[in-house]
């Protein structure tokens, strides 16, 4: 008999696992509060950043928080009322930057970075979307030799461990990308970061699939997760039960609603995002690029030029501030002087992040049946098809290709 399994939430992450599922022999069901692809994975950078794996929480980071913070234009913005909930969350945020910390968070996120193309192009395959990846990498750009330098630690970090990289100068940069300022001092190709031609069609495509192999995908709040023998219950608001042998609770920042009634509060914390998607940019790009300096990207993708990036601590409730968008379209036109800004839209996103950086990817340390993948951060989509080839292989019994005590909720 086949084993029934309840994936909850829609997103990349929850749809590549349900497919991924469906594909092995389960009767999935995918289950949403909305329409799937519209969280995080609607505006997200539909960057594939295989080599974004260095801890964000270190000594030379926490140097320039107090300025982020009280620059109205920096990357990391946190509201004043926000501030007293986010406690305990910097507290692990700074114990995770302990240097024999730093160590075993980049060797954990490497293990993950290393298998991200192999993993995501034969889902691409699968789902008859293989052209939605694109064979450019991505340029970060430095626009003085100090930027280059306050980087070098991400960049020799990618040299350890292998990731390909090459340095560039002058001539060099705007000959792959003549858009680019000649402000621009230095530039970093990173060949295998690539990026998605349009990640909300691509979410789209794989919940298509992922019906057409006999999956079920519902629209509705659930309200919590009960354990029983044998499996596990999802409860809906009014009260309807899906019975399931397995349940995967990859729905973003609200994971933790349902963690904390199941007795395992986990510190899962959204970092809102913004972005601005550009129709008429004045401008065409080969690759993305990524300002370090400036934490924000510009990518080529869904029929126009998205610009996005930042971090915003302001909770689930608050209302956007999109001048955090307008700051970000500012930035980019410094890089990229003949962008315009011509028929836009823009958008607000909440990136579920914990303080060490590392997803959750992990069975459930009190409630047999219930499985965990979120808190992925910036790379839900970078990490999506592994993440779903890993949950798979711990369910089905096949040993994972890596090892997975550093993605355990028993790490909390």
């Amino acid at each position: 008999m086949s084993k029934t399994t309840v994936v909850v939430g829609a997103g990349i992450v929850g749809a590549a696992i349900a497919f991924e599922l469906q594909r092995r022999g389960r009767q999935v069901t995918l289950i949403d509060r909305d329409q799937p692809g519209l969280g995080a994975s609607f505006g997200n950078m539909a960057s594939i950043a295989v080599s974004e794996f260095m801890a964000v929480s270190r000594p030379a980071t926490w140097k320039k928080i107090p300025r982020w913070l009280l620059d109205p234009e920096g990357p990391v913005w946190l509201r004043p009322s926000y501030a007293p909930k986010m406690t305990s969350w910097f507290l692990r945020f700074i114990l995770a930057g302990r240097p024999s910390r730093v160590a075993a968070i980049e060797a954990a996120g490497a293990s993950l970075c290393a298998r991200v193309l192999d993993d995501l192009k034969p889902m691409l395959e699968a789902i008859g979307a293989r052209d939605m990846l694109t064979d450019e990498g991505c340029l970060a750009i430095y626009e003085t030799e100090a930027e280059f330098v306050a980087d070098r630690d991400h960049i020799t970090l990618m040299g350890n461990y292998g990731f390909a990289h090459q340095v560039l100068t002058g001539k060099a940069i705007r000959d792959l990308e003549p858009a680019l300022s000649p402000h621009i001092a230095k530039a970093v190709l990173l060949p295998a970061n690539r990026s998605i031609r349009d990640p909300y069609q691509l979410v789209l495509t794989l919940v298509d699939a992922f019906r057409q192999a006999g999956g079920i995908v519902l629209s509705g709040e659930v309200e919590r997760v009960e354990g029983r023998s044998g499996g596990a219950d999802v409860v809906l608001a009014g009260g309807t039960r899906l019975a399931a042998s397995d349940v995967i609770l990859a729905a973003g920042v609200r994971t933790r609603f349902f963690a904390a009634r199941l007795g395992e509060p986990i510190p899962l914390e959204t970092e809102r995002g913004y972005h601005t998607q550009i129709m008429a940019p004045g401008i065409s790009m080969r690759h993305s690029i990524i300002w370090p300096e400036r934490a924000f990207m510009v990518t080529p993708t869904a029929g126009g030029i998205r610009v996005g990036g930042n971090v915003e601590l302001a909770g689930l409730d608050a209302a956007p501030d999109y001048r955090r968008a307008r700051i970000l379209v500012r930035h980019a036109q410094r890089a990229l002087p003949g962008l315009k800004a011509e028929e836009t839209s823009e958008w607000m996103g909440h990136r579920p992040a914990f303080p060490d950086t590392l997803p959750i990817i992990s069975a459930s340390s009190r409630v047999p049946g219930v499985w965990y993948a979120t808190g992925h951060g910036h790379l839900g989509l970078t990490y999506s098809a592994t993440t779903a080839r890993l949950i798979a292989d711990m369910m089905t019994g096949a040993p994972p290709p890596v090892d997975m005590k550093p993605y355990s909720i028993t790490r909390f």
